[in-house]
């Protein structure tokens, strides 16, 4: 049931809502929309056991950032430093903007 559309993009700022690592804010690293999840810099940190191979001969536990559900996260505006939803709007030329519910700038330039 994925949607396939998400309310963030990578490079985004954005706040976590739920979880391990809730109030805490990072940058989106990548988004997933066939999963409707992000990865997020520093966040949702799993530790993740690797065997021993000619690349990494050590192997052992290694931590990595797991993908955090798209719906526990919220973007922050870039002008007014606020989580805000997202509206969007359609510019000269047919173009859809994603711009801020509470200031009303675009948050795409």
């Amino acid at each position: 049931m994925a949607s396939g559309k998400l309310h963030v993009r990578k490079g985004d700022r954005v706040l976590v809502l739920s979880g391990k690592d809730k109030g805490k804010k990072g940058k989106v690293v990548s988004a997933l929309p066939e999963k409707n999840k992000v990865l997020i810099e520093g966040m949702n940190i799993i530790k993740k056991h690797a065997k021993p191979t000619q690349k990494v001969p050590q192997g052992g536990i290694r931590e990595m950032e797991a993908p955090l559900h798209a719906s526990n996260i919220m973007l922050i505006c870039p002008s007014c430093q606020l989580p805000t939803r997202i509206s969007h709007k359609s510019i000269t030329g047919g173009k859809k903007v994603r711009s801020c519910k509470k200031c009303g700038e675009f948050i795409d330039k």
